[in-house]
């Protein structure tokens, strides 16, 4: 028998920083090689970052993408490379990946299952690959395959162990969503267990616009059973020794790697990883994909309006654990229908995550309002137009903090509310980043108790009162909307299972309520395209994932 030491680099990239990404490589690939690994596999699209999108349409990218794999190459020593990259051939673009070795290609592989779904647009840019290439490390025949080649029970996974590969190495650029972890673990412990094979599953991590990469890498052995998994949402080594017969590299034509026993540094102790709450790993999603949208577009203090309700609380609460409290400024911004309450929990709330809280009042704007367009509203009665200048003027005066000072303003609407339009353009609307887009109302409240669980900081007051938006008196949201319990079960059903108003009538759910939800959601959509980005925590988010026409006549 033989040890083989693999390496597992999950790394955070950033899309477009080709010299970064490959600087950061290079660092990771040193500390392999002085653990004594003897290969090492990066992320997908490594150099690149993850998706490049129409980057990949600018000759000058794929030219210095090309470049830095030359880098990479040169500085590679005794520990193998797997690193993605942007390929050409001719004038044909791969999603690729490299094995690197001694400062020499050993062999590049071509992705051949390009997913063009949800998220996913590779069609767009890359043409598939068709060779399944097995190469030896020291008489061990291993392969790669990129990201989806292995969600398919007979793809390039199952080619491979076919032509002897015992050790199949993936580098993805799986974005998270919640539950994506079991499905992932479960197609590799069935290719594992039927081939007889190791999988070494390497993921991202980090966020990436709407897009969150969880990392979460593992490796699987011939049993089925994960033997190691990094961290969620943590860049890291995994270093994983595992024993494999000897294989002749004879007996099959494979491409050989001469790789010389080196000597093996101390294997970090493996950690016992226990599974978290889904409260938990979303919080640390959202924590994640908040700071690198920050750090990566270069802001480095946040702001958001606090209302002293549920949803400005916990996104308070999220931009405080992520950036620092020193870092976040939360503003409330009362008027006439303010409350007590609110006054008195947005400021323990500040207290509480130690933030700067500044009161602006609105009162005298929404009176100038008032009066200035008094001759063109003729005497009509106040409606839902006075509750919307309202809003807008809340996102007027943090969009000016955030012009005069360089803040981030974070947009605190939630995915209930986003479905349903119960939202003002230019208003609360207004910003760069929507923290919690994609997360429903009813979760919203478990996200704040889990936060809450390890330190209170959102005022119990906070999750106990009715949701209102206090823009009339005695407003509830229960006057427009049904209860969140029964309206996020309607939105789930159609959002991301698409189901029709008559599938989800099977439910149980009041006809009247069905249909008022389904209209309220189709004639939202021009709002919804109007919308910043949000951090995508669902498989089905609005954005990406979800692509209708505003101008729209199909009903389900």
């Amino acid at each position: 028998m033989r040890n083989l030491r693999i390496g597992i680099a999950q790394i955070n990239t950033t899309v477009g920083d080709i010299k970064g990404n490959a600087r950061k490589a290079g660092r990771f690939i040193k500390k392999a090689e002085d653990i004594g690994a003897d290969i090492v596999s990066f992320p997908e699209l490594t150099l690149t970052g993850y998706p490049p999108e129409d980057l990949l349409l600018r000759p000058g990218f794929i030219e210095d993408n090309l470049r830095a794999l030359e880098y990479l190459k040169e500085i590679t020593g005794r520990t193998v490379v797997v690193a993605g990259f942007a390929d050409r051939k001719g004038g044909t673009l791969y999603n690729a990946a490299a094995v690197l070795h001694n400062g020499k290609t050993m062999a590049v592989y071509h992705k051949i299952l390009l997913p063009n779904y949800g998220v996913f647009d590779e069609k767009r840019y890359f043409s598939p690959g068709k060779e399944t290439p097995v190469l030896t490390l020291s008489g061990i025949p291993f392969g790669i395959t990129i990201c989806e080649d292995m969600w398919h029970r007979e793809g390039p996974v199952s080619k491979l162990a076919e032509k002897g590969a015992r050790i199949i190495i993936n580098i993805s650029a799986s974005p998270y969503h919640c539950g994506k972890t079991e499905e992932r673990e479960k197609i590799a412990k069935n290719h594992s267990a039927k081939k007889n094979i190791f999988i070494c599953y390497t993921n991202l991590v980090g966020g990436q616009d709407e897009l969150l990469f969880d990392g979460n890498s593992f490796i699987s052995d011939t049993g089925g059973r994960i033997i190691n998994r990094a961290e969620a949402f943590s860049e890291s080594l995994l270093i994983t020794d595992i024993s494999l017969a000897d294989v002749a590299a004879g007996r099959k034509k494979f491409i050989n790697i001469p790789c010389k026993p080196g000597k093996k540094g101390k294997v970090p102790a493996k950690k016992r990883r226990e599974k978290p709450s889904l409260e938990e790993e979303v919080y640390r999603g959202l924590m994640t994909g908040l700071k690198d949208y920050a750090a990566k577009n270069g802001f480095k203090k946040a702001i958001l309006g606090l209302s002293g309700g549920i949803d400005s609380a916990l996104v308070a609460a999220i931009a405080s654990d992520s950036m620092g409290s020193k870092n976040v400024i939360g503003v409330f911004m009362p008027s006439q229908y303010t409350s007590g309450e609110s006054f008195r929990d947005s400021r323990l709330l500040a207290e509480n995550l130690a933030i700067e809280y500044l009161q602006v009042p609105i009162s005298p704007v929404f009176e100038s309002y008032i009066q200035a367009l008094k001759s063109a509203f003729r005497k009509e009665k106040q409606d839902i137009t006075e509750e919307n200048l309202q809003a807008r003027i809340r996102g007027n005066i943090l969009m000016a903090l955030s012009n005069k000072f360089g803040y981030l303003v974070l947009v605190t609407g939630n995915k209930s509310e986003t479905s349903v339009g119960y939202s003002t353009l230019y208003g609360d609307m207004a910003g760069g980043l929507g923290v919690i887009k994609d997360v429903y109302k009813t979760f919203v409240y478990k996200l704040a108790a889990y936060r809450n669980s390890m330190k209170e900081v959102i005022p119990p007051s906070i999750l106990a009162r009715e949701p209102t938006a206090e823009l009339r008196p005695g407003q509830k949201d229960r006057d427009t909307l049904p209860p969140y319990e029964t309206l996020d079960a309607i939105l789930k059903e159609y959002i991301e299972e698409e189901k029709s108003c008559s599938q989800i009538l099977e439910s149980g759910f009041d006809k009247k309520t069905v249909r008022e939800v389904i209209e309220m959601v189709d004639r939202s959509e021009y709002k919804r395209r109007q919308a910043p980005p949000g951090i995508k925590i669902t498989p089905r988010a609005f954005g990406r994932d979800r692509r209708i026409p505003i101008t729209n006549r199909y009903r389900l």
